[in-house]
């Protein structure tokens, strides 16, 4: 049995890979492997286990993909993830476990053992060349506050700006005052002094693209945002000679206003999924 694991800070998706071929899928609560102490993860490996594998099969291998889990070259797990690694090996003791950052999940889901670029489009954004087998390049994503263009947080903050400074149109401007509490003191609190901004942000994204057929402002507001990703992160790769797959539920919903834009630089998408764990499986098990 092989197990794939996604984790985030708010959901972890598990995923046993059986000997006939068989997938059982579960869903716990996520772990930030860095803080979380032992006990919680503890507890968590608990209840996936007792799903994922009923029938007590040998688990072979674990691959836990995460944000951050990068392994110093020499060493096979991430000063991040000690007890997490105590934690999965009380409960898979034979496995042979792979830890691995969650952009390289994206590579290998959407280009296989083939080179290409991927892309995770969510609440941020992030991007590599992958050459079949490692990340040889990532223009870094700088986070939401001096990066993340093309994700939900990043549109969330250019209208939230705009918003902010009188500059978004009516009767766009009225209909969100009416909808969130937005006074300027709510907004600062947020995003300069709570555990979440890029999350605070990014709830504001489906409300923005609902009017983006109807606003011009919108409109314009959405292309830039992916205009400036490809801009600033894309067009640092080879954008002419290699395909771009891209992994996220934001560009997934958003592709067809993401391929309006990405047209006029000629680029061309291998895939655009919301998740990742199909071309995981068939990258883990050799098909692909």
């Amino acid at each position: 049995m092989i197990i794939i694991v996604e984790s985030g800070a708010t959901k972890t998706d598990w995923c046993a890979v059986q000997q006939d071929g068989g997938l059982v899928e579960v869903k716990t609560a996520g772990m930030n492997v860095a803080t979380m102490p032992a006990e919680a993860i503890n507890k968590i490996i608990a209840e996936a286990a007792a799903q994922l594998n009923p029938g007590g099969e040998k688990v072979e291998e674990v691959h836990f993909y995460a944000a951050g889990l990068i392994v110093p070259e020499g060493e096979k797990v991430p000063a991040a993830a000690v007890n997490l690694d105590k934690e999965l090996r009380s409960f898979f003791p034979d496995a042979e476990m792979e830890y691995a950052s969650d952009l390289l999940d994206a590579a290998r889901s959407v280009c296989g053992h083939e080179p290409g670029i991927a892309v995770i489009l969510g609440t941020g954004s992030n991007s590599c060349f992958y050459d079949g087998e490692n990340i040889v390049k990532n223009v870094r994503s700088a986070g939401f506050i001096l990066g993340d263009e093309g994700g939900g947080a990043c549109l969330g903050k250019l209208f939230m700006a705009d918003f902010l400074k009188g500059l978004v149109p009516e009767p766009v401007a009225s209909e969100f005052a009416a909808e969130y509490e937005v006074d300027y003191m709510t907004v600062v609190k947020n995003v300069y002094r709570s555990d979440a901004p890029s999350k605070y942000l990014g709830q504001f994204a489906p409300w923005i693209l609902e009017r983006y057929d109807s606003c011009e402002y919108v409109r314009d507001l959405v292309d830039t945002n992916f205009r400036n990703f490809i801009e600033r992160a894309l067009k640092q790769y080879d954008i002419a000679n290699y395909p771009v797959g891209v992994v996220g539920g934001f560009g997934f919903h958003q592709q067809d206003k993401l391929r309006k834009v990405a047209s006029e630089y000629g680029i061309r998408f291998s895939d655009i999924i919301a998740a990742p764990i199909e071309g995981l499986v068939k990258y883990h098990t050799g098909k692909r």
